[in-house]
C-alpha cells in the first residue's frame, strides 16, 4: 500500500500545482490514499468549505490541518458536516469537527489518519502525547495502518513525537514550518518519519508570504500586513510504502517537485 502526504498546500500557487500533480504522483506511485494539510490553502490563511470542496475533488482524500484552521469563519459550519477535514485532535472537548478519521483506500484497505498540535511556541492545547495515543487505540479497533500530521513549530517536539510513536503508527510527519526536512527514515519499530513534509505553495517567497512584507517586518520591527506570494510553486510531499498486514512502513521517498517537474510528470503520466 502507498500514501500520499502533501505538505502545507498554501494559496492557490499551492492548489493548483497540487490539482496538477496528484493524478499523475497517483498513478506513478500507485497511490492508495492521499492526504494534504490544507489550513493555508485559502490565500495563506485557514481553508474554507468551497475550498476544501475543490481540493477533494483535485484528489485528495484527507484533510489535515493545524493553528490556522479556524482563520476563515465559515469553517465553523463546513467542518461538523465533513469529516475528511480533519483538526487537531487536542484542541479542547466541544470544538466542532474531528481530529480522526478513519476509512478505507481505493482498494478497499482500511487505514486512519490522526492530526494533532504541538504546544511549543503554539497555542497551549491539551496534551498532544496524551491525545494521540488515545486517538491510536482508538482507530486501531478498525485499521492498522495509521498516518499522524503532528502539526508543530519545534523540530524537538516532532522528534519526540517520533519516537513516542515508533512501532504505535505507521507513519508520523511533521507540518507548519513550510520548510521541508531531509530526514526521513524508518524508525527502528517500522514507523515512518519525517520531521517537516514542507510547504506546496510559492517557494519565491518567506514560508509563503511575500518576501517584501515579511522581511520588512524583521528589518523595522514594525507591523506590517502579510499577502501570500505567488512564484516559485513547488510541490512538498512524501509517499511511503505500508504493509497493510502489519501497519508499519516499509519504505519512505521524500519529493521536492517544481512545476516544471510536475508538467514533466504530467507528460510522461
Amino acid at each position: 500500500m502507498r500514501i500520499l502526504f502533501i505538505g502545507d498546500i498554501f494559496g492557490r500557487p499551492g492548489r493548483e500545482i497540487a490539482h496538477r500533480a496528484i493524478p499523475a504522483l497517483v498513478k506513478k506511485y500507485e497511490v492508495e490514499l492521499v492526504v494534504a494539510n490544507v489550513e493555508n490553502s485559502a490565500a495563506g490563511f485557514g481553508v474554507t468549505g468551497d475550498i476544501a470542496d475543490t481540493i477533494l475533488k483535485s484528489g485528495v482524500d484527507v484533510m489535515t490541518s493545524g493553528n490556522h484552521v479556524w482563520d476563515k469563519k465559515e469553517v465553523l459550519e463546513y467542518i461538523p458536516r465533513q469529516p475528511r477535514l480533519l483538526r487537531p485532535a487536542n484542541f479542547p472537548v466541544g470544538a466542532p469537527g474531528k481530529g480522526t478519521w478513519t476509512g478505507n483506500t481505493r482498494s478497499g484497505e482500511p487505514v486512519a489518519v490522526i492530526n494533532v498540535m504541538g504546544r511549543i511556541f503554539m497555542a497551549p492545547l491539551d496534551d498532544p502525547f496524551a491525545v494521540v495515543l488515545r486517538e491510536i487505540e482508538a482507530a486501531r479497533a478498525k485499521a492498522r495502518v495509521i498516518i499522524v500530521d503532528f502539526h508543530a513549530e519545534a523540530t524537538s517536539e516532532k522528534a519526540a513525537m517520533g519516537w513516542h510513536l515508533d512501532g504505535r503508527v505507521t507513519a508520523i510527519f511533521g507540518t507548519h514550518t513550510h520548510v521541508q526536512t531531509a530526514d526521513e527514515r524508518i524508525l527502528p519499530k517500522g514507523t515512518a518519519y519525517l520531521t517537516d513534509v514542507g510547504m506546496t505553495g510559492p517557494h519565491d517567497s518567506i514560508i509563503g508570504v511575500t518576501v517584501e512584507a515579511a522581511l520588512g517586518r524583521f528589518v523595522s520591527g514594525m507591523p506590517s500586513k502579510f499577502e501570500p506570494a505567488t512564484g516559485g510553486a513547488r510541490l512538498n510531499a512524501i509517499v511511503i510504502t505500508a504493509n497493510p498486514a502489519t501497519g508499519r512502513a516499509t519504505a519512505i521517498e521524500r519529493l521536492n517537485l517544481s512545476a516544471a517537474d510536475v508538467e514533466a510528470l504530467v507528460k510522461h503520466a
